[in-house]
Formats: structure tokens, sequence, C-alpha cells
């Protein structure tokens, strides 16, 4: 590997620790929430524990763990207890607090079984006590309760279909929430009628809090006409189970509740507040990359669509700043922030970032200039796999010809993962503890 390559290599890989590092829950955590004395700050707002009888943490999602061991560090004895549903391999012990294990991106056993627990804690929380709920992505799997009529298995098939469908995450929680007793602010319904302050952790564009995790706490703008709409558009009608169909068609015949919408008294002793995005992490990288003496533009924080869409789009600037040395100059660093999304069409194994990097190494391989574009997911796993993501740089095209692997075929079989392994284009964080979306970096050296 040239100089210049091992350089991009280990500058891209501080650029990314960077970002995550941004946005870790402890110190998202800390810098939001206070203890001084009797009095606990959460942001802007001043609340007095001694007000409160118990105090009690529940939440999920991959990065909740952290969240609450920070949280419950935070308010010391004044900690009832608290019970949280995390991804396998996610969880750490913290004083006071269950913490479950469970399935993710598709709901299991033990996400029932944490979310039952859960609820039971919520559950005991009365008029004069206070519940913290702690929400990161990947709530949708790890928080379920199923209507009586809908087993898990059909629920897990539902799962499967949504998210190899394409359709944005906001769309495949539209349905999730509707096919569910927990989502779409029917934990506030549990919480009820003790006072509630969640603290959010975005991994989804814009921040919707309604939709993040699927909105447990928050008053739910959709319907069951919008979720229908979701399984007409992406064409899942005939491939959904007929458990899943019949809850939705008797929802859009109000044969089924609604979840909760705004103005329902339910959400006035509710706040819900963000700690943390994707875009706080894109400013840590872009901080990093400017120390580092590139020129640095910050595409954008709203990155979807799908995978080998967004590469094109990415390496047609790379090849515009090799060539032109326009619109960024050289050396040029770009960042994106987002998440995109993959219609499967094949067998094989990978993620959304994967996908990408091996749609740019193949949009790549006529251009005789040096570059590196770096796709990771913050949370250290991309789609059902160990590895965070993956990287294009020239040398992998080499080395893929030197083994006589076509990136088509790989590609075409959305099967990114065991390409860059044997080229070397994996990266592997393990879990970071946080979960903001995704995040680009593409690196185009001086002259």
């Amino acid at each position: 590997m040239d100089r210049i390559t091992t350089q991009m290599k280990r500058h891209a890989g501080m650029l990314l620790r960077e970002a995550v590092r941004a946005v870790q829950p402890r110190c998202l955590i800390r810098n939001y929430m206070k203890m001084k004395g009797p009095r606990l700050h959460i942001g802007a707002d001043i609340l007095d524990t001694g007000a409160f009888k118990h105090i009690y943490i529940i939440g999920t999602g991959k990065a909740t763990a952290a969240m609450a061991l920070e949280t419950a560090r935070i308010l010391g004895t004044r900690l009832t207890g608290g019970v949280i549903t995390v991804k396998y391999g996610h969880g750490i012990d913290i004083p006071n607090i269950t913490t479950m294990e469970a399935g993710h991106p598709v709901v299991d056993e033990n996400s029932l079984s944490g979310t039952e627990r859960i609820l039971a804690c919520a559950g005991d929380a009365g008029q004069d006590d206070l519940v913290i709920c702690l929400i990161s992505g990947g709530g949708s799997a790890l928080l379920e309760a199923l209507p009586d009529n809908i087993s898990l298995k059909d629920m897990q098939c539902a799962h499967r279909l949504l998210l190899a469908s394409g359709a944005p995450i906001s769309e495949v929680n539209t349905v999730r929430k509707h096919l569910s007793r927990v989502k779409g602010g029917r934990l506030a319904e549990a919480v009820s009628p003790a006072s509630c302050i969640t603290l959010i952790l975005s991994d989804i564009i814009g921040d919707p809090v309604d939709a993040i995790a699927s909105g447990p706490t928050t008053p739910d703008p959709t319907r069951f006409e919008d979720a229908l709409n979701v399984i007409h558009r992406h064409c899942l009608a005939e491939n959904l189970p007929r458990s899943i169909m019949d809850h939705i068609e008797r929802g859009c015949r109000n044969l089924v509740p609604e979840t909760p919408k705004a103005g329902d008294p339910l959400f006035q002793k509710i706040q819900n507040h963000i700690i943390g995005n994707n875009e706080a992490a894109l400013e840590a990288a872009r901080a990093k990359a400017i120390s580092l003496g590139y020129n640095t533009s910050v595409l954008t924080s709203c990155m979807e669509g799908e995978s080998r869409e967004v590469s094109a789009y990415v390496t047609d600037i790379v090849k515009r700043i090799q060539s032109e040395n326009a619109p960024v100059i050289k050396p040029a660093c770009l960042l994106m922030g987002g998440e995109t999304t993959v219609t499967l069409t094949g067998g094989g194994k990978g993620g959304r970032n994967q996908e990408m990097a091996l749609a740019a190494l193949m949009a790549m391989q006529e251009s005789r200039g040096s570059y590196l574009i770096a796709c990771i997911g913050t949370d250290g796993t991309d789609g059902p796999t160990d590895a965070a993501g993956g990287m294009a740089f020239p040398e992998i095209a080499a080395r893929s010809e030197k083994l006589g692997l076509n990136p088509a075929d790989y590609l075409q079989d959305n099967n990114a993962y065991p390409f860059l392994e044997k080229t070397g284009g994996l990266i592997k964080t393990g879990p970071t503890g946080t979960n903001v979306m995704d995040i680009v970096v593409a690196l185009v050296p001086g002259p």
C-alpha cells in the first residue's frame, strides 16, 4: 500500500472515531442532565426530586445501556429501579437496573419478555412518581408487545419484509406502530399517571420524535390508512401474513383503536428531548478534518435513498475533484450523514454501508487518481453483520483483480461483505455504544 493511501486510511479512521466519540451517550447525558442537591437539571428544566416518591428508568435501543448507566450514576440513591432492552452484545451491568438483551433488527422472544418487564415497571409508577425513558435507534425491534391476534412468527415475517422493501425507516415504523401495543405513544399509556421525561438519541433524518424507535412516548401523527398505503406502495400486501393484513384493515375500519394523537391528555405530563443526532457527529468529523489540513465540505446530514444511488452521487463529486480540483480544492474531505436503504434482490450478506462502498469501488474503476471512501453505521453494526461498514480505494480494486473477484457479481447478489472481507475493505469497530445513523467520508489527497 502506498504512503498516500496509508495516510488516508489513518485519517479516515480518525475522522470516524471522532464522529462516534462526539455522540457517546455518556457525554451526551452528562451534558444534558445534572443533579445539584435535590434538584435535577434536564436541559432547561429543573425538577425537585423531593417532589417524587420514586424515580424509575425504562428504555430501549442499541445505545440505551450507556445512556442508562450515566443516568443512574447521576441519580444515585434517588433511583428506585428500572428495566431496559438492548441489542444482543450491547448490554452492560448497571446497578439497580435490569438489562434485557433482545433481537435486532427483527423482534424475538426476548423483545417480548423484556417489554413486559418494562411495562410492569412503568405500571408500578404512580401519580407522584417520575419515569425517565431513554430511547435510541433500534427500539422498534427491541420494544414490542403483540396484539392478541398476531403471533411472533407473523410479526417477524412482517419485520423482515418491511426491512427488505427499500422503504424509508419512517415508513417502516408507520406500519410497526400500527401493529403494536407499545409503539406510537402507547408506552405513554403504561406510564400514566406518572410524570415522564424521555431522552432521545436520534437515528432518523430530521429527528422526528414520533418515528425514532417508533415513538413510544410521543403522539402519533400517522393512521392505519397511512400504514396500509405504505404496504401497497411497496407491494407487500400479497406476501405479508394474513393476520398482519387483517389487523391493518380492521384498523382502517375503526375496529382497532388508533394510536394516541396530539391533544390527548395522556401526554400532558410527558416531555420528549433530543439529546444527540447525526449533525453532532458530522460537526466533530468536520472539525477534525480541518485540523488535519483538508478543505472540508459537509454535503448533507439528510442522506437517504438507495445506497447505490447515493454512492453514485458521492463518486461523481470525487471524480470532479480529481480532474477539476472543484467544487472542493484538494486535499479535500467530503462528509455525509443520514441513512440509506437497500432493496434486496439477491441472497448475499452485507449492509447498506458495505453496499455503498462496493458500489463506489465499481464507479471509481476508471479513475486514475488516489481516493478513499469509507461508509459506516455509527452503532458499529451494518445490517445483519459484525462489520460497521466498508471502504473503497484503488488497492481494493487491484486485490480483487488478483483474486479473480468480479465486484459486479457480488453487488448484484447484495453480497458486499465477503467481497470486502477478501480484499481488505471491511471496517470493524464492534458495538460503539451509540447510534446516530451513518457517516460517509470521502478523501482526495492534495496535488
